[in-house]
């Protein structure tokens, strides 16, 4: 089965944009995409989560420490948007 796409990139290739800051994650980003790309992608997106809070924190390094928590923010937040697109059109994210 192809993997879905989104403006010409796979999803895991999304997800760490998102993560770096080089897509802004907002609903008409997700507005064409249908439930199993949903799935798909909030799977992306929480693996890419996983994998930052998973590397080494920088314990002395200011700008580190920022990097790592801004690429969290990021993912954080375009996983409550997905999660809030997919309840409004009534979507099964389980």
């Amino acid at each position: 089965m192809a993997e879905s796409q989104l403006r010409g990139k796979s999803l895991s290739a999304i997800a760490k944009d998102v993560a770096d800051g080089f897509i802004t994650f907002n609903p008409l980003l997700i507005k064409r995409l249908d439930s199993s790309a949903y799935k798909e992608l909030l799977q992306q997106l929480k693996k890419v989560q996983q994998e930052a809070r998973a590397s080494k924190f920088p314990l002395h390094d200011i700008d580190g420490i920022r990097k790592r928590n801004m690429r969290l923010q990021r993912l954080n937040q375009a996983i409550t948007i997905l999660e809030h697109e997919a309840r409004e059109r009534r979507l099964s994210l389980a």
